[in-house]
């Protein structure tokens, strides 16, 4: 296959793939609904770190090494399943947000979003912390394993020269960082912030059920 048909392909499945929801969806909008654009963009640089690990063990061989070794992926999925557990157990606590409570006290834009700083600087988590979230998400995400070893393994022709390999690799993690990047953007968008705070609470506990299943889910398959 020609390197442009495959370079399509590649864009093609990857776009279906990162735009479905899943643990790095909930993470984004669960970020851009508590906290803020800055946060949910330092949480979409940590996915798309998360990427240059799956590229990394898929380009070298690993990937196929713990796909094939089954005490390997047993331990990469009880890992995952216990991350996704610690996500949603926040979620799942999720509160009525104060501005929404500004908002039903019909308070002043100026002020609420005076408020909407000053309380951001005190409850904000870190932008360290915020890339080590989205690092973690995907990086243990054993779906994204399976994605990656079948992509770099099945789709990718092993005769195809390492640069292009890591060429596709550089395209893959600038591409999972714009769209969550863009995501961002239009979730904390002032008036999508809005609406989807005055349910923000809900939402938290939609994405932490979600989390839930997804561990539940991980833990069963491998009982199967």
């Amino acid at each position: 296959m020609p390197a442009l048909e495959q370079f399509l392909l590649i864009a093609m499945v990857h776009f279906f793939a990162v735009a479905s929801p899943g643990p790095d969806f909930a993470l984004i909008l669960k970020q851009s609904i508590r906290y803020n654009r800055r946060i949910a963009v330092y949480t979409s640089f940590g996915i798309a770190a998360g990427i240059i690990v799956h590229v990394t063990y898929s380009l070298v061989g690993i990937g196929l090494l713990i796909a094939s070794d089954e005490r390997l992926f047993t331990a990469l999925k009880y890992i995952a399943a216990s991350y996704f557990c610690y996500i949603a157990w926040y979620c799942l606590r999720a509160q009525k947000s104060d501005e929404l409570n500004v908002a039903s006290n019909k308070v002043t834009n100026k002020t609420a979003n005076q408020m909407t700083k000053d309380d951001s600087k005190i409850n904000n988590p870190s932008a360290k912390k915020a890339f080590l979230n989205g690092f973690l998400i995907n990086a243990l995400n054993v779906k994204a394993t399976l994605f990656f070893v079948s992509l770099f393994s099945v789709v990718i022709a092993p005769e195809t020269l390492l640069s292009i390999k890591i060429a596709y690799g550089v395209y893959l993690v600038a591409a999972t960082g714009a769209w969550f990047c863009f995501l961002s953007f239009i979730l904390t968008q002032e008036r999508v912030r809005f609406v989807l705070q005055r349910k923000g609470y809900i939402l938290d506990r939609v994405m932490g059920i979600i989390l839930l299943l997804l561990a539940i889910q991980i833990v069963l398959s491998d009982l199967n």
